[in-house]
């Protein structure tokens, strides 16, 4: 099964504000595994950046300045996810701003039935404690150390490992069914080899009788034997 990990970075928290989407970073996995297939990419908003959210993710205006429109990069972004089912973290905020920046090109929405958010997914499995990105790398031990800011492909790549293992760990798309299969395909039943066997006569156990006899010679050359200290006492 083919699906798309996601991020956005913005420059803000509402599209219907006017906030624009300035990044985005996709990372394909075939049956939980990553494939190496990538999209990633840039946007000019087209408006002033916050410091705020450039405080959050380092997209100054400068950067953005010569970087295209969503408009421009649409189709191969569009081309790139194809029908797969969409995982993000706390995915209506990153659903909310693809399908406002497609409306504005007049394209059509990207159903939320294609969403799998693992913010929800992280809260029903472990109520209570912090759901982060980060809290949730920590958690799995998914290394982070290259996540200075937020940045939508760096963060992509990070959640799809936490999405594996929020969904059963490393082992799931290993192709261990395969394996099976080939072994006991590759296993051969031999036809027994018997092996004769000699049956001995049983062992007489009572004793003859010259070994009686030299039973009781045996005790009676014997001094002080205990049984007799024990007959005295008696």
């Amino acid at each position: 099964m083919r699906e798309i990990v996601f991020d956005t970075e913005t420059t803000g928290l509402s599209p219907a504000n006017g906030d624009r989407l300035v990044e985005i970073g996709c990372v394909e996995l075939v049956n939980r595994v990553e494939t190496g297939r990538t999209f990633h990419a840039y946007f000019n908003p087209g408006r002033a950046m916050p410091s705020e959210a450039e405080a959050v993710h380092g997209l100054s205006d400068r950067f953005l300045a010569d970087k295209p429109a969503f408009d421009e990069l649409v189709e191969d972004l569009l081309d790139f996810i194809g029908e797969s089912p969409l995982v993000a973290h706390n995915a209506s905020f990153d659903f909310g701003f693809i399908n406002h920046e497609l409306g504005n090109c007049g394209r059509p929405t990207v159903c939320h039935s294609r969403m799998i958010d693992t913010l929800a997914i992280a809260r029903q499995k472990f109520p209570g404690a912090k759901h982060s990105l980060d809290a949730l790398c920590s958690r799995f031990g998914v290394d982070r150390s290259l996540r200075v800011k937020h940045g939508a492909l760096i963060d992509a790549q990070l959640l799809a490992q936490v999405y594996v293992e929020l969904t059963g760990g490393r082992q799931i798309g290993l192709g261990l069914g395969l394996v099976a299969e080939t072994i006991v395909e590759e296993t051969r039943v031999e036809t027994p080899v018997l092996t004769a066997v000699t049956i001995r006569p049983p062992r007489p156990h009572a004793p003859s009788a010259e070994e009686l006899e030299r039973h009781s010679a045996f005790l009676a050359a014997m001094a002080d034997p205990i049984w007799h200290r024990v007959e005295s006492r008696g």
